[in-house]
Parts: structure tokens; C-alpha cells; sequence
């Protein structure tokens, strides 16, 4: 059979960027001899996209450490290369060794976005393997983990595993497994009774005469893994080089796990609750360690709220005594608005400067209330004008539209809170501009907000020219989000197996790539939604009633349906809470789940 680099040979001309399947950069691993468990990390996207993505490094790091296993890594191939193994009749292969998937003892992928699950079934259709779990008699266990896993029902046909949460020792236990046992139903079996890990065939879902969920089979809740000590967990400190630019291009240190600000839109800061900090000496070790195995001239420190990070006062400073004279650059991908940013960010542009980047949400203060942003326009102008008086001259401002209870009001403060701030930096320069960049809410499950509906397209589409209309004039630009795009993406992420009809009709008749916007085709998916008997309204755009059964009922992230609906109320009542590190515990329910508390190794 051929190869990634026989076809390359053979058809160089035809593909775009041939590096996407090398498979050979540096730190990538080859195994000389046959491993007892073979695997693939597959993401559902194009390689320069899932070459960013930091969970598929650590997993790829932890699997291969050990020579018993070979992790391997696969991408959805870009059109052109999908036409190449359709024509030559090649399935779909890894990377590093052209191993055809059907082959593995396991496809592990990382759901990231709803919308790449046209890809993930594109993909097990190249690689020859059975759509659907039921039909696979032998072959590989197909596995998924990520933030979408949470709401595993609109994929459930399709996969023999999903697992919940921190996944790095429950990929390494699956890996144990597979290397014990060698009958795949015996394999399932023994998985199934891990921690953290859901198999959709045990649950049945049955349904009332309204569409709603009546009752979910056996009613034992599946509880998220959770790793309580970061410190603990082996990190990749020699990560593969690509050969071509990636979105994250740089070293990429995650600093902390979970959020506590509260935010009632946000669903990451909901299911990787309790915080657990990295200390600082370990974080500044795996900077060193991977600036000197890499030689990337970047590095990100991330998490959900990276400004939140205890020590960061500290450890910044520290960091750039290393770096700066190396002409190195460190980056923070979310800073708080406030003032302190400004001081983080005059320290780390020592070496490159950029623009600032801020987000307030919502542009007046009643709708920040609601959402439980608390920041209020005071604290962002002075922050701007902070951060024009250190010489920036170009910030961006994110907000949301379509939030539960907004008005035309809020709509128009987002203009003025825009037009305020080009105003403040036209104090200092002339050549001030301020961007400001929308994208349409998305209710998510496991938040206070999935009681709420989306607004309907046509809505969002008036709320964006109204936006469009009161943002013109120099120094001011304003970028937004297809509401086709965030439909899509509600109706989905809010589905449940039902859904799955839909998704592989969709993809049979040529979804793919559908995050991209040359390849999206809203039409495609009315047709699939018509032709399975689905009103897509009825998962994007209706208000539940408090005690509705919802598709991802089974699933525990931690956090107590209860506290999710009181926050759901105090939205409607335009009432806020604090983050829990300042005022004590606020009955969220996670700490006591899993018998843990928040981790503040940072500052110690």
C-alpha cells in the first residue's frame, strides 16, 4: 500500500501544502519495532489547526513515553489530499508510520467544536471504519474526549467511548487495558468501569409525545475525571516542531485548570471547576525546558483567565529576565480589565508589542450583570487609557449579542463603550483605533443559561447592522460572526441522539469542514434537518421550563443543576456573584463532589 510520502511523490502538485503529511519533524516519534498497543490522536480539523490544539501534545507525550505504546497522530485531510486517497483507494492512514486507521487498536478525537463533527465522520468513512458503533464487530475502539464530550448524545451512535474531563491518566488506564486484554468486547467492558468514562450503549433514551426527553436509562449520573494536582501530571517539555506556521506558533504552559469568575454564558469556566494552579518554579522549568528543545522564539502562558493566576505578578517579571535578553517573547492570551493588566503587559512587550485585547461582553452595565461579568465601564476606560498612555495605540473589544433579556439598548452601549475608548486614545495619539469584534451567543449545556433560548437569525442579523450603523467613522472597525454558523452550532451542542441523524445525513451529502466558511452550506444542513424530521428551532431556540430532562441530564461535571438554575435567576433578576476565591464558598457543589478544593500553588 502506499504511503504519505509515496503520495507526495506522486501527486506533489496537486496538494496545497504537502508538510501537512510528513510526518517526520522533530520529536515526532518512530517506533522501530511493533508496539502492544497501537493508537491514533485524532482532531477533526486541518493539521495547522490541530497541531495548536495542547491536549493532543500531552497525550501524544504521555502514551509515547512509554515504548509499549505508540501514539500517532491523525488530521482530517484537506480537500485536495482526500481526492488523492479516494482515487488511489488508500484509507485514511497516520502520520508518522502511513498506518491504516482500521488497523489500530484504538481512534482517540478530540472534540473541540460542534462543528467539526462533520469531519469526524468524513474522517472514520476514508479510514474504512463502521459509522455507526453498533456495526463494528472488530477493528479499533473509537474514543472521544474534549469540552463537547460533556453533551455526548449528538454523537452517540457513533462512538464506542467517551471520556469525561481531565483525561490524561484515564487515556493512560485505557492504554493498560488494551495492552491486557485483546477481545475488543472485553476490552469495552473493562473500560467501561473507569472513572470519568461514558459508553453511550448503555443508556437508553426514551421520549414524550412533545419531543422532550422523558427518561434517561439507567439514571446513574457518569462524574468527570478531575486531576487534583497539576504539579503531579507529566508535561511536554519536547513537543513536535511543525515544519509549516500553525495558528499557535509558540510554547504553549498552562498555568492553571478551571475558572471561578462565574461568567453564566461561559461553559468551559463551568466544567474545569475546582482552579488547580501549577506552581511557579514548575511553570518557569517547563518554559526553560521547552524554549531549549524547541527553539521557538514565543511563549504563551494559558489558561481560561491567565491574569487570575495567583503568582503572575511574580512569575512574569521573573520570566522575562530569561527571555528578553534572548529576545524571546512571552504572551498572555486573556488579560482582566483593569489596571494591573496594563502593568503585565508594559512588562511583557519589552521584546515585541502588540495590540491589547479586552472583553468586556456586553456594553452596558445591566447586561453585564446578567451575564456575572463583573467589570464595569469605569474599570475598562481606565484600563484603555492606561494602556494609551504606555503607548498602545490599537485595542480590541469583545462582546456577545444576543444575550437572555437584551435590548436594543444594550446593543447601542456597545457603540458608545467603543466610541468612548477611541476617544480616550485620540487624547494621546492620533493614530488611536479600536476594534470591536461580535459574535452571536450560544446557550450551552452545564451552564446557567441552557434554561435560555438563542435569538433567531434573522434577530441577530438587525442586532449586526444596527452595530454596523453606529460604528462608522475613523479609527473605528467592527467585525462579526455568521449567525448561520452559531444556529448550527446551538442547535448541536443543544441536541440530542436524534440530532446524530441529522449530522450524517449532512455529512453524506458532502458536509465537511464546515468551521470554514468556503465550505459551509447552511442549505446543506436544512436539507439534512427536513429530511430526518428535525425542527432545528426546537434545540437553538426554545426557553426550557426548570425541571426539563435535558440531553446531557447523565453527565456530572461537578456542578449542581441547582446552583446552575439559582444563577439562571439571579441573571433574570439582574443579581451578581462574586468569584468564590474573595468571598467564600457560593454552593456551586464541585469542591465537595470530588473531594477537593482550590489550588493556589502559585503563590506559595
Amino acid at each position: 500500500m502506499l504511503t504519505y510520502q509515496d503520495l507526495l511523490e506522486k501527486h506533489l502538485n496537486r496538494i496545497e501544502k504537502p508538510a501537512r503529511y510528513l510526518g517526520t519533524e522533530l520529536h515526532s516519534i518512530q517506533r522501530k519495532k511493533q508496539p502492544k498497543v497501537h493508537v491514533a490522536l485524532a482532531f477533526p480539523d486541518v493539521y495547522e489547526v490541530g497541531m495548536s490544539h495542547l491536549g493532543i501534545k500531552i497525550l501524544y507525550h504521555i502514551a509515547n513515553k512509554d515504548p509499549n505504546y505508540w501514539a500517532e497522530r491523525v488530521f482530517a485531510p484537506w480537500p485536495d489530499m482526500e481526492a488523492i486517497l479516494n482515487e488511489e483507494k488508500i484509507p485514511l492512514m497516520t502520520l508518522e508510520s502511513s498506518t491504516p486507521l482500521g488497523k489500530l487498536d484504538l481512534v482517540g478525537f478530540t472534540l473541540q467544536y460542534e462543528l467539526s463533527y462533520s469531519n469526524i465522520l468524513r474522517m472514520l468513512r476514508l479510514a474504512s471504519i463502521p459509522i455507526r458503533s453498533k456495526d463494528r464487530k472488530s477493528g479499533p475502539l473509537v474514543i472521544a474526549g474534549g469540552p463537547c464530550a460533556f453533551n455526548p448524545e449528538p454523537l452517540a451512535p457513533f462512538f464506542d467511548v467517551f471520556v469525561l474531563g481531565d483525561g490524561e491518566e484515564v487515556f493512560l488506564r485505557i492504554l493498560e487495558i488494551l495492552e491486557q486484554e485483546p477481545d475488543r468486547e472485553k476490552r469495552l467492558q473493562a473500560i467501561a468501569k473507569l472513572s470519568g468514562v461514558y459508553v453511550p450503549s448503555d443508556y437508553e433514551i426514551e421520549y414524550k409525545q412533545d419531543s422532550t426527553i422523558a427518561k434517561i436509562t439507567p439514571e446513574k449520573k457518569v462524574k468527570k475525571a478531575i486531576i487534583k494536582d497539576l504539579d503531579a501530571v507529566d508535561y511536554p517539555t519536547s513537543p513536535i516542531v511543525p515544519y509549516l506556521q500553525t495558528i499557535h506558533d509558540r510554547v504553549n504552559v498552562e498555568v492553571f485548570r478551571g475558572c471561578l469568575r462565574g461568567c453564566r454564558f461561559c461553559q468551559a469556566g463551568m466544567l474545569y471547576r475546582p482552579t488547580r494552579e501549577r506552581s511557579k518554579e514548575e511553570i518557569k522549568r517547563l518554559v526553560l525546558e521547552t524554549l531549549k528543545n524547541t527553539g521557538y522564539e514565543e511563549v504563551s502562558l494559558t489558561s481560561l483567565s491567565t491574569a487570575d493566576y495567583s503568582a503572575l505578578a511574580c512569575l512574569v517579571p521573573e520570566l522575562m529576565q530569561v527571555l528578553e535578553p534572548e529576545k524571546i517573547s512571552l504572551s498572555l492570551p486573556s488579560l482582566r480589565i483593569d489596571s494591573f493588566s496594563v502593568e503585565l503587559a508594559r512588562e511583557i512587550e519589552k521584546v515585541k508589542k502588540t495590540g491589547l485585547t479586552f472583553a468586556p461582553e456586553a456594553g452596558s452595565q445591566r447586561m453585564r450583570n446578567v451575564i456575572n461579568k463583573n467589570v464595569t465601564e469605569e474599570d475598562l476606560l481606565k484600563t484603555a487609557e492606561a494602556a494609551f498612555q504606555n503607548g498602545w495605540t490599537h485595542i480590541k473589544l469583545y462582546f456577545m449579542i444576543g444575550l437572555p433579556t437584551e435590548t436594543d439598548e444594550d446593543i447601542l452601549a456597545i457603540a458608545e463603550l467603543g466610541k468612548k475608548v477611541r476617544e480616550l486614545g485620540r487624547r494621546y495619539t492620533k493614530r488611536v483605533t479600536v476594534t470591536v469584534s461580535t459574535s452571536s451567543f450560544v446557550p450551552k449545556g452545564h451552564t446557567p443559561f441552557q434554561w435560555c433560548g438563542q435569538n433567531p437569525r434573522d434577530e441577530l442579523r438587525r442586532k449586526q447592522f444596527l452595530l454596523k450603523d453606529n460604528l462608522k467613522g475613523p479609527g473605528l472597525n467592527y467585525s462579526w460572526h455568521n449567525p448561520e454558523i452559531s444556529y448550527l452550532e446551538a442547535v448541536i451542542a443543544r441536541g440530542d441522539r436524534r440530532v446524530a441523524e441529522a449530522i450524517l445525513y449532512a455529512e453524506e451529502h458532502g458536509a465537511h469542514f464546515d468551521t470554514w466558511n468556503e465550505y459551509f452550506k447552511p442549505e446543506l444542513w436544512a436539507e439534512a434537518f427536513k429530511a430526518c424530521g428535525i425542527d432545528p428551532d426546537f434545540y437553538a431556540l426554545r426557553e426550557r421550563p426548570q425541571n426539563e430532562v435535558f440531553p446531557w441530564e447523565h453527565i456530572d461535571s461537578g456542578v449542581e443543576k441547582s446552583f446552575l438554575y439559582h444563577e439562571w435567576q439571579k441573571a433574570l433578576a439582574e443579581q451578581t456573584t462574586q468569584d468564590c476565591r474573595e468571598v467564600g464558598c457560593t454552593g456551586c457543589g464541585v469542591c465537595s463532589s470530588f473531594a477537593t478544593a482550590i489550588s493556589l500553588k502559585g503563590g506559595e
